[in-house]
Formats: C-alpha cells, sequence, structure tokens
C-alpha cells in the first residue's frame, strides 16, 4: 500500500533537524482515517528523532477536507455516526496537538485548503501559500458542523467577528487576503522551498519561547475544550435529514459518486 504520508528529515544550514511531511493521499488529500493515523504517526516520527521544525505539505491541492462521499455514503448505510467518529477526534487531536507541540510547525501549501484541513494551517506557527491557494469553510453548503478549530481556533486568530462571518458567507479566500488576515506568512511559487528559508531566518530557540508564551496551558484548555463542542456538534448533526440532503447536493453539484 502506498503510504499517504511520507516523512523525510534533513538539517537547515545552523545544524536544526527538519522533519517534513508530505501528504499524498487519494481525492485531493481528502481527511479520511487512515490519513489522519499516518499523519499522527509521521508526527510521533518527528518527535521521536527530536525534529525542532515540522514543515507539513501536500502536492498540489493541500487537502480537500472531509470526504462528502464517504460521509455520505455511511449515512445511507445507517454508520454516519460512527464513520464521523473515526474521522473528526483524530482531526481534532491532531490540532490541539500542533499548537501544544515545541515544535516550529510551518504549512506549504498549494490549491485547495478547505473544510476541516483548514485546521492544519490555523495550527500552524508559518504558513507560505503558493498563489493558487485558498481557504473556503463549504459548511454551509453541506449542512456538516464546523470542525478542525474552524470556531474553537479561528477566532483566538482573526476574531471571534471575522470568523463568524466567514463561516456564515461561506467566502473562499484566496492567498493574498489569508496574508492579509494573519492566517498566511507569505505567497510563494515554490511554497516548500520558501517554508525551509523561512523556517532556517531565525533563532528557533527563540521561536519556541514565544509559541509556548502564546498558546500557554489556559489558553489551550479553552481551545481544547472548544474542539470537544465542535466534534459534539458535528456527530449531533451528521445524521440528520438536511445534512444528508445536503451532502447529495454538494455532489451532485460537483459530480462526485459516493462509493456506497
Amino acid at each position: 500500500m502506498t503510504a499517504r504520508v511520507t516523512v523525510e528529515a534533513f538539517y537547515l544550514p545552523d545544524g536544526t533537524l527538519c522533519a517534513r511531511l508530505t501528504m499524498a493521499a487519494p481525492r485531493a488529500n481528502s481527511l479520511e482515517p487512515g490519513l489522519l493515523r499516518e499523519l499522527a504517526s509521521a508526527l510521533d516520527d518527528a518527535e521521536a528523532q527530536d525534529a525542532r521544525v515540522i514543515l507539513i505539505c501536500g502536492r498540489r491541492n493541500f487537502s480537500s477536507g472531509g470526504d462528502v462521499g464517504a460521509f455520505y455514503a455511511a449515512s445511507l448505510n445507517g454508520d454516519a455516526t460512527e464513520y464521523a467518529s473515526e474521522v473528526v477526534p483524530r482531526l481534532q487531536a491532531l490540532v490541539a496537538r500542533l499548537i501544544a507541540m515545541p515544535r516550529l510547525v510551518v504549512v506549504a501549501a498549494r490549491g485547495a485548503i478547505t473544510g476541516g484541513s483548514a485546521g492544519l494551517v490555523f495550527a500552524a506557527d508559518l504558513a507560505v501559500l503558493a498563489p493558487d491557494a485558498f481557504v473556503q469553510p463549504y459548511y454551509a453548503k453541506v449542512g456538516f458542523a464546523p470542525d478542525g478549530g474552524w470556531t474553537a481556533l479561528l477566532p483566538e486568530r482573526i476574531g471571534a467577528g471575522r470568523a463568524l462571518e466567514w463561516l456564515q458567507s461561506d467566502r473562499r479566500l484566496a492567498a493574498e487576503a489569508l496574508c492579509e488576515i494573519g492566517l498566511g506568512t507569505v505567497i510563494s511559487d515554490a511554497p516548500e522551498e520558501t517554508a525551509v528559508e523561512l523556517a532556517a531566518e531565525a533563532e528557533i530557540g527563540t521561536r519556541l519561547a514565544a509559541k509556548a508564551l502564546i498558546w500557554d496551558d489556559t489558553r489551550r484548555a479553552q481551545i481544547n475544550t472548544r474542539l470537544e463542542a465542535e466534534s459534539a456538534a458535528f456527530l449531533e448533526r451528521i445524521a440528520e435529514p438536511e445534512t444528508v440532503l445536503g451532502m447529495s447536493r454538494f455532489l451532485e453539484r460537483f459530480g462526485v459518486t459516493a462509493d456506497v
């Protein structure tokens, strides 16, 4: 079986160990249980090697978020809640882990960053975006409750009012707009290379000290409570008739067939 996540360790010019995690999963890195398990395992490997910088990449598209087709198929089989329980808590745990890790987390993203996958950007310390990168919630169109930190972490990054407006309007924000609101650091035609350069341009100890002060125990406890609330809301809504109808319409709009 082809790995959904590859891990490459290398040293920055100052001798700091960096672990590059590259997602290469089907359906534009859709967040299905296998990919989420491998991401967690890749973080385990990076920590075991004591990599102080973690670079997360996603090839042509960073991630399309949750696999709506898989959720819809599960709902038709009466397994929607069980399937969601294999996906959402794993994603929430990754988001919480990234902000808590005493590592510099850098995202290099191209193309789509949609739904819950945006949580990996929200939790990153730095984000290098390709010109074609964009973030869009899609929850209002599909009928899912927000996950991945859209209500738990994003308000900490950009403010509650702006986060709520984004979710309600379901606007697509391009790379330039993401940089303007502080979710992107820089735009680059070669985001993976630029991310490495960005990781190497400042003293790692100072960066990690700043991260620890920002994401202290109190703030992380609040975010973890909100992440749990997101999970509960998602599981509550996933089997609702209007959510099933929303998934059906979404799949029809994009010409996707669910594997039932």
